[in-house]
């Protein structure tokens, strides 16, 4: 990646975080239930799905290679602080329709919940903007590359969704629609190289 690129990505992230992507792109119709589907189904990391999205909107990828720590990391934050958090919010719910102590204390945590995917976030977005050795962590995005679902589920490091580890077809069926759609948005956003 040439120092023109990652100056535009600078000059872009003026404007618009990963948080703010974030926030915009998982308001987009079907976006929402597509990363939870990943998140739930596939054991997607949704936030490092959002880094990906993020860049590919910039014309950019990350490179294999160069994910290998901060994906690491990224993953043990994640273990350590959202996850638990979603546990705790998700084992509440039935509870929190019918107490509305329960209902608050629910709420809390997910604003705690939120807030340790946007520390999340700003991490990801610290590392994909260090001007150290850019080159060696993001390179441009081929313009004519395949499919954007298929883009998206090599970013991600899926294996093939036709894979003998997902037995249920309704499973595969799901992960395949969950990308077709984020790919669908992703195309709407990026900008042009």
């Amino acid at each position: 990646m040439d120092s023109n690129r990652l100056q535009d990505l600078q000059q872009a992230l003026q404007h618009r975080s990963l948080w703010d992507f974030a926030l915009a792109f998982y308001a987009q119709p079907g976006v929402e239930q597509a990363c939870l589907t990943l998140q739930d189904a596939a054991d997607v990391d949704v936030c490092e799905l959002l880094l990906h999205g993020w860049l590919y909107c910039h014309g950019l990828q990350a490179r294999r290679e160069a994910l290998a720590d901060i994906s690491r990391e990224r993953a043990h934050w994640q273990g350590q602080f959202t996850e638990p958090l979603r546990h705790l919010r998700r084992e509440l719910k039935r509870q929190a329709a019918e107490d509305e102590a329960i209902d608050a204390l629910r709420k809390t945590i997910k604003t705690a919940e939120l807030q340790a995917e946007r520390v999340n976030l700003q991490r990801w977005q610290q590392w994909a903007q260090a001007p150290e050795h850019a080159s060696q962590r993001l390179e441009e995005v081929v313009a004519s590359q395949q499919d954007g679902s298929i883009w998206l589920q090599n970013r991600l490091f899926l294996a093939d969704v036709d894979s003998a580890s997902l037995h249920d077809s309704r499973v595969r069926d799901d992960i395949a629609a969950a990308l077709e759609c984020l790919a669908s948005r992703l195309d709407h956003c990026k900008s042009p190289r």
